[in-house]
């Protein structure tokens, strides 16, 4: 089955183009061989007949109506089992792979002992209840055409090819021979990959054979299979107004391939040429030291000059972020280009990302329901390295004359000891257990318990199973947290910010 990994499929609709002759669908199919091998890296190829027990499907009444056009037509080209089996064996020796309609439950026996490699659902059998029950039993996989079919029943035909594991592949069509431009409507393949993103979705098109400027379309629309009416005229036999003659496919595959080259891979991101990367770079902002720097400083953003022109192998602006930290090797005089190599880079969005995931994890555990409006920060008093032990997740909720914050600490965290000159809080215990210790005294808290902190109280508090706090203050002040121990408050790296916690 085609799928966005691999080639597409286009498959070749016979259906009574053979005209009722052994030859002459053997001569199509021969044709048809020669006109797709140079194409054959671009594309799978399938080949398609239609299978109708006419002694059931017609009516007995109506076996001689030659006055009705489907009748005649499918009496006029009536194969027998032994014609249509060579003519499967034909479409297999010649390269194609074997797909067959069935169009009543006998034909469905018949499209498994012929051992095709595909069924195909017809339009006009979408809603045949009782046939799509017994092509359900089959083994094989599934194409089916939409036309003139509801959403309500595509719904209905998806559920019930799922429920029952089937592979299922959907085909935008229109049921007109031929299809004006105006009614193809190919923003119907775009609604079918939306709708249905676990199935294959392609385009059985009936459009004028002459026109190629659709097929292009369809490509970038995403269509993966690709059906179409063929025959092969002579003197004998004329095709009609939407059957594509052999020099018809290959102009039609040409653009085709031109469509598939063009839109590229699909599914992932492509990679990018040496030459575009460079000829990007180029143009990117080159980093250069404001004032000299010393070997084993920290580029320090405010000392940092992003100018061109930017050098080969010079550390860029796109290589800066906040969650990057650099360390300057070797000593660098004032304006000086900063090279890769004259940096350590230590790259902390895995960290930060791991920290992320535990206390969104903390908080699904403890049912605790946060805003996407609130800000986040991870406090690290002593580096990150350290942030197992030392360390805390606030969540500020809103800060006015009053405040409110969430303080999150995982398994085994310890926020250090302080004290405030302005602010008065109250810790509420949200989920988790919690070990406060105030000047000399130490409590224990848990859900529920509610703690309030006085100004000048020193304080510190740890868990050993992990603790969500809901803060409730007075207005935060920036530099109102007073640390006991000295280095912690001269650190100016002490805290991360985050912008992606809640996506």
């Amino acid at each position: 089955m085609a799928t966005d990994a691999s080639k597409p499929l286009v498959v070749f609709e016979m259906a009574n183009n053979h005209m009722g002759s052994l030859a002459h669908g053997l001569d199509i199919l021969t044709a048809f061989q020669d006109t797709v091998q140079e194409f054959r890296s671009t594309f799978d190829f399938g080949f398609k007949l239609q299978y109708r027990h006419l002694d059931t499907f017609i009516h007995p009444n109506f076996q001689a109506r030659m006055d009705i056009k489907y009748i005649k037509r499918f009496q006029e080209t009536r194969l027998s089992e032994a014609e249509f089996l060579a003519l499967r064996e034909g479409i297999e020796t010649r390269g194609f792979t074997p797909v067959c309609t069935p169009f009543d439950e006998p034909s469905v026996d018949l499209v498994e002992a012929h051992r095709y490699a595909w069924i195909k659902i017809a339009s006009c059998s979408l809603g045949d209840w009782p046939l799509l029950e017994r092509i359900a039993q089959s083994t094989l996989p599934v194409i089916a055409s939409t036309a003139g079919a509801s959403l309500e029943v595509l719904d209905r035909v998806v559920s019930f090819f799922e429920h029952r594991a089937k592979t299922l592949s959907l085909l935008h069509c229109v049921g007109e021979y031929p299809t004006p431009a105006e009614r193809l409507e190919l923003n119907q393949i775009e609604l079918l990959r939306a709708r249905y993103p676990g199935h294959t979705i392609g385009w059985s098109t009936h459009e004028d054979p002459d026109t190629i400027r659709n097929i292009p379309m369809a490509v970038a629309k995403g269509a993966r299979i690709f059906e179409k009416h063929v025959g092969l005229p002579t003197e004998q036999y004329a095709l009609n107004a939407y059957s594509a003659s052999p020099d018809q496919i290959r102009i039609w595959l040409e653009a085709a391939r031109e469509a598939v080259i063009t839109c590229g891979i699909s599914g992932e991101r492509h990679v990018s040429e040496a030459a575009e990367l460079t000829s990007l770079r180029s143009l990117q902002r080159g980093v250069f030291v404001k004032q000299a720097v010393a070997k084993g400083d920290k580029l320090d953003p405010s000392n940092l000059l992003l100018a061109m022109p930017t050098e080969v192998g010079q550390l860029t602006a796109n290589d800066l972020g906040k969650y990057i930290e650099y360390r300057v090797q070797e000593d660098l005089p004032a304006l000086a280009p900063v090279d890769q190599n004259q940096v350590q880079g230590l790259d902390h969005r895995a960290r930060i990302n791991a920290i992320v995931g535990r206390v969104r994890a903390l908080l699904e555990e403890g049912r605790t329901v946060v805003s996407t409006q609130a800000t986040v920060e991870i406090s690290h008093h002593y580096g990150l390295d350290q942030f197992e032990t030392f360390g805390a997740t606030i969540i500020n909720v809103v800060n006015r004359a009053y405040c409110k914050k969430l303080i999150v600490l995982l398994p085994g965290q310890r926020h250090p000891e302080q004290f405030h000159k302005l602010k008065e809080e109250t810790f509420h215990v949200l989920h988790g257990s919690l070990t406060v210790g105030l000047d000399d005294e130490v409590r224990s808290c848990r859900p529920g318990d509610i703690l309030t902190v006085e100004r000048e109280v020193r304080h510190a508090f740890w868990t050993d199973e992990g603790c969500i706090i809901e803060e409730i203050s007075s207005t935060h002040y920036k530099d109102d947290s007073y640390y006991l121990d000295p280095a912690i408050g001269t650190n100016p790296d002490r805290k991360t910010y985050v912008t992606h916690f809640f996506g």
